[in-house]
């Protein structure tokens, strides 16, 4: 058989179209595809909800790949192990309470479950906005993460979805948005974005738990968004707070959903 380049072309963007469109009205739309986001989307989808991951880089897996300071290891606690082992990633005790785990095998580990529970993924997008009725965030705007960073001047496209999770990390890219731009104020004690402060991992991890939930009807934050949005320090190359982080997200909005008469 001689290869067809028309009919390779043919398949990716009949392949892609279709996905994209079955993904225009969403249960839950996760922009930020790091462990935060990827565990949340995880458990969402094994659940049987229609959910899908908006990520604005060409990959996913966020800090967690470059461990710390690019040496590809990655620390948690026992809960966080506990997240680990239940995906199937190698963890190594290190003795009073600290574990260990590659981070190459860790993040490949999440998105492939990820995606084989049924978690649609678009890479190289970007959220650039939200959709809004009078009393909440029903969905998203998005483009291409190229369109942007060349600043061309071309419309995006609308995504509904009935709950959205902010896991972008440090950035906190919805929250910023839907301070800056919808009516009303976020559930913060200023009424905006706290703002991350600087590094220490106990009471971070602590409070990457803690602060995840809802911050405005229908946005939910996860990972170092919940962290950056509510006022807690960063906690660097250690992730449980992080996993942990990415299944309250998904408990909740679950739990929302159902009280709503979801799909799942």
């Amino acid at each position: 058989m001689e290869l067809d380049e028309r009919r390779i072309s043919a398949v990716i963007v009949r392949r892609f179209m279709d996905r994209l469109l079955d993904s225009m009205d969403l249960d839950v739309a996760i922009v930020g595809g790091g462990p935060a986001g990827l565990v949340a989307g995880h458990n969402l989808a094994r659940e049987g909800f229609k959910v899908a991951m908006f990520e604005r880089k060409l990959s996913l897996g966020g800090g967690m790949w470059g461990g710390g300071m690019m040496c590809i290891q990655i620390v948690v606690k026992e809960e966080g192990a506990q997240v680990l082992r239940e995906f199937g990633v190698r963890v190594l005790d290190e003795g009073e309470g600290y574990y260990s785990a590659d981070s190459v095998e860790a993040v490949s580990t999440l998105i492939s479950s990820a995606t084989r529970a049924g978690l649609g993924v678009f890479n190289c997008v970007t959220a650039e906005d939200v959709t809004m009725r009078e009393d909440r965030v029903v969905g998203l705007v998005i483009t291409w993460t190229p369109v942007e960073m060349a600043g061309l001047h071309v419309d995006p496209l609308a995504i509904r979805s009935r709950f959205v999770i902010d896991a972008t990390g440090h950035d906190i890219n919805v929250v910023r948005v839907v301070e800056r731009k919808v009516p009303g104020k976020l559930m913060t004690p200023t009424g905006r974005a706290e703002g991350e402060k600087s590094l220490w991992s106990h009471r971070a991890e602590e409070l990457t738990l803690e602060n995840t939930r809802e911050v405005f009807p229908g946005l939910y934050v996860a990972g170092m968004s919940a962290n950056a949005t509510f006022g807690g320090p960063r906690m660097g190359p250690i992730f449980g707070g992080m996993l942990l982080s990415g299944r309250k997200a998904a408990q909740l909005v679950s739990r929302a959903l159902r009280g709503q008469g979801g799909r799942g």
